[in-house]
């Protein structure tokens, strides 16, 4: 991050001179993490309840305690500038040497990861409910050359719980990137089952890299289910990079066609189809393919459905680093929580 990004993210975000504790009663835990934890507070001046995520950062070069404070920085420089209803808003930050506190929007109805395990599936009309709203949020993302690169159930949040439609918001920002021309970016980051290959391959990456991970997450909202999940993360692995997946009958027997058809558009090695209408960035082709609120079988053009998944030809695999894998089943496996990491 350059001094001008980091003079503009001082003036967008106020630095407090007084402590977190000063300004915000601090409350019970919601989450913790290798290298911090997450309270929920309430803002003394206004009444308001956020969400406070402390970050452990470190103190020198060298140090393997806590995140490069960079790191940190580059979240929250992205997170200033996105006001999106499906996007969770920065409220505030607080900074010393060892320590990074964003204070972020509350969300009251707990991961969609959650919601899936509890209903174990969902109906094509309440998964096109929610794969609206997440177009919706990465559209807006991708509108401004902004690639999240950890989409998964875990970082998406629902605002309320116990609400007829549920809206949600994207959360975890900590590998985002601000995609440039003539800049290549690559990157081992991630979690194994909702990776893309050319994250595997170490291939340059982009905002069609993130719609690789909306294919999962629709198969995972139609079917309760991981498609590419092995008992070991290489296997995992190896399943994403030969796309290796079916679609069993007994959890998509009434699943139609063209939901089918549009998990295997995003979840392609091929080359791009071309969408009627002329160049579109990946989440609003999908978008248009998803209808809005329009159901799977009626696509607004009424064609065949398309969505480019922008993917070069794989490479000899590399391995992607992660934390441990737990035992389970292949292939049709239960959804399992995991953690994105990096080697």
């Amino acid at each position: 991050m350059g001094l001008s990004q980091l003079c503009a993210l001082l003036q967008a975000v106020a630095l407090h001179a007084r402590s977190v504790e000063e300004l915000y009663e601090l409350l019970e835990t919601l989450g913790s993490g290798h290298f911090g934890v997450v309270k929920r507070c309430r803002e003394r001046s206004t009444g308001v309840f956020y969400a406070a995520k402390f970050v452990k950062t470190r103190r020198c070069r060298g140090s393997r305690r806590g995140l490069e404070r960079v790191q940190v920085e580059q979240e929250v420089a992205i997170l200033r500038d996105l006001q999106h209803p499906n996007i969770m808003r920065l409220h505030d930050l607080f900074t010393c040497r060892a320590e990074m506190v964003l204070v972020l929007e509350l969300m009251r109805g707990g991961e969609l990861f959650d919601f899936i395990a509890e209903k174990e599936m969902l109906s094509e009309e309440e998964a096109i409910e929610f794969l609206e709203q997440i177009l919706l949020g990465v559209q807006y993302l991708h509108g401004r050359r902004i690639a999240h690169f950890d989409l998964k159930p875990e970082n998406i949040m629902l605002q309320e719980k116990d609400v007829p439609k549920p809206q949600i918001k994207i959360i975890d920002f900590g590998l985002a990137q601000k995609l440039e021309d003539g800049v290549t970016f690559k990157s081992l980051c991630g979690t194994p089952q909702y990776i893309a290959p050319e994250v595997i391959n170490y291939e340059p990456l982009s905002s069609a890299t993130d719609m690789w991970s909306i294919g999962v997450i629709t198969y995972i909202l139609l079917s309760g289910l991981s498609p590419f999940q092995g008992e070991t993360d290489a296997e995992t692995l190896s399943n994403v990079l030969e796309c290796a997946y079916e679609f069993e009958d007994r959890y998509f027997s009434e699943t139609s066609e063209m939901a089918k058809d549009f998990i295997q558009q995003l979840l392609s090695l091929g080359v791009p189809v071309p969408i009627p209408g002329g160049p579109q960035t990946p989440a609003i082709a999908a978008l248009s393919v998803a209808g809005r609120v329009v159901p799977w079988g009626a696509p607004p053009w009424g064609g065949p459905w398309s969505c480019p998944r922008l993917s070069a030809p794989l490479c000899p695999q590399r391995c992607c680093e992660s934390d441990q894998e737990e035992e389970g089943s292949r292939p049709m496996t239960l959804l399992r929580r995991r953690r994105s990491s990096c080697s």
